[in-house]
């Protein structure tokens, strides 16, 4: 039983740390890059719906690089567009990038490097099958 017993101890150790590590408070960089995907893939799931108003189509194209300065611009752009106030995902959506936004300039701004300032790249993402091939 001597044997059965270590391997409980090493089992229950094993867990307890897996437990730890998913209960660590988040980081503001991951906070950030987390709701920067959220954000995006609300944003694809919005476009491909079929229920949703025509005037979704219009908004201005959200792929978000936390690394890109120019992903503040973007942001800023993507919360005052004026259109699509009465649909309740785009509403939604806006504050999303409403908080990400507050958060990268003002809660997380010694967290964030930014490793470029190539606005066209936020503009025409390279995709990651080109990336792959």
């Amino acid at each position: 039983t001597l044997p059965t017993m270590k391997m409980l101890l090493s089992l229950i150790a094993l867990l307890s740390a897996a437990l730890l590590a998913n209960t660590a408070p988040p980081t503001c960089y991951s906070r950030m890059l987390s709701l920067s995907k959220e954000i995006m893939e609300s944003f694809k799931e919005l476009q491909t719906s079929k229920a949703v108003d025509s005037c979704v189509e219009m908004l201005p194209r959200l792929y978000l690089d936390i690394h890109n300065y120019c992903v503040l611009a973007k942001l800023r752009d993507f919360v005052a567009y004026p259109r699509c106030e009465r649909v309740l995902e785009v509403s939604e959506l806006k504050e999303k990038a409403r908080s990400l936004y507050t958060i990268m300039i003002s809660y997380c701004r010694r967290d964030l490097v930014f490793l470029t300032d190539d606005c066209s790249a936020l503009e025409n993402p390279i995709q990651p099958s080109v990336i792959e091939s």
